[in-house]
């Protein structure tokens, strides 16, 4: 636990530049200045592109934890009646 906490503190105080450099904050548009890298989108497109893989990235996580927590399988074969037997015999 003490690695975790070093390594999270380690990377949390680091000085490392993750931010756009001065060349990029000047060819990206007004909202995106010193977030990214690259000359920025080239049209509107391109933010269409990004928005609907937001949307998707979102959906994923939303539906990964969902089923996560509460996967929904009932049936006494399934393979994780095997894993959680100890929850089985409390019921």
């Amino acid at each position: 636990m003490k690695k975790v906490i070093i390594i999270f503190l380690c990377i949390i105080f680091s000085k490392v530049q993750v931010l756009a450099c001065a060349a990029c904050k000047e060819q990206q548009p007004a909202f995106l200045k010193g977030i990214t890298h690259g000359p920025g989108p080239d049209g509107n497109f391109d933010y269409i592109i990004v928005v609907i893989a937001i949307i998707i990235t979102l959906l994923t996580l939303y539906y990964s934890i969902k089923w996560l927590i509460k996967p929904g399988e009932n049936n006494i074969n399934h393979i994780k009646q095997s894993i959680l037997k100890d929850d089985i015999s409390l019921k």
